[in-house]
């Protein structure tokens, strides 16, 4: 199983929204590192690694959620979600065809041929598994997955501060001097920091 990466710099001193910008950074890196030769069904191994890759970017997803903005998340986590069921569905039959191959070495001739047959269905399976997991690749290149997780946790680009315009009125008037808070800009991002 493939090593997750340790978290530079993570430490209890780090924000909630720090921790999350850090974590699910890496994270996002190591699912698309394992894509890499997902679709070989010859090298059963890049598909674990990038299940488990999956699986814990969802881990990260989930558990800094409170600090992520929900419409922004929604897509992103569903997309991961997919994924990583299209990747079970191929992951299964790479299992089965390993122990049946491994069984049939020990079988008898006239165990064999059925074996075989059995082996013979389940890479049709496995087949089927790798279509339908290239269809969600396209996908998610096509939906910029990986920009979107990017953009989930860059931080909100800095807006010009505005200086609002004395309003006219005697001098000294402390009325007209406070500033109103309504021009000011709305912040916005999607990762709320905390």
């Amino acid at each position: 199983m493939a090593k997750a990466r340790p978290i530079p710099g993570l430490s209890a001193e780090l924000s909630y929204s720090e921790a999350a910008v850090r974590t699910i950074e890496v994270r996002s890196a190591e699912l698309f590192e394992h894509a890499a030769g997902v679709l070989d069904v010859g090298n059963i191994e890049a598909v674990h690694a990038m299940r488990v890759a999956t699986r814990r970017l969802r881990a990260v997803l989930e558990f800094y959620e409170p600090c992520l903005d929900r419409e922004q998340l929604r897509p992103v986590l569903g997309q991961v979600c997919d994924l990583a069921d299209a990747l079970g569905q191929r992951r299964d039959p790479d299992v089965e065809i390993l122990a049946l191959t491994q069984f049939a070495a020990g079988a008898t001739d006239s165990e064999r041929p059925g074996i075989e047959r059995f082996i013979d269905r389940t890479r049709e399976q496995q087949q089927q598994a790798n279509t339908e997991l290239e269809a969600i690749l396209a996908q998610i290149e096509q939906d910029g997955l990986r920009e979107r997780l990017a953009a989930l946790i860059e931080p909100p680009a800095a807006e010009p501060e505005t200086v609002a315009e004395p309003a006219a009125g005697p001098i000294g008037d402390p009325a007209a001097a406070a500033p109103d808070d309504s021009e000011q800009p709305a912040r916005g991002g999607w990762l709320r920091r905390r």
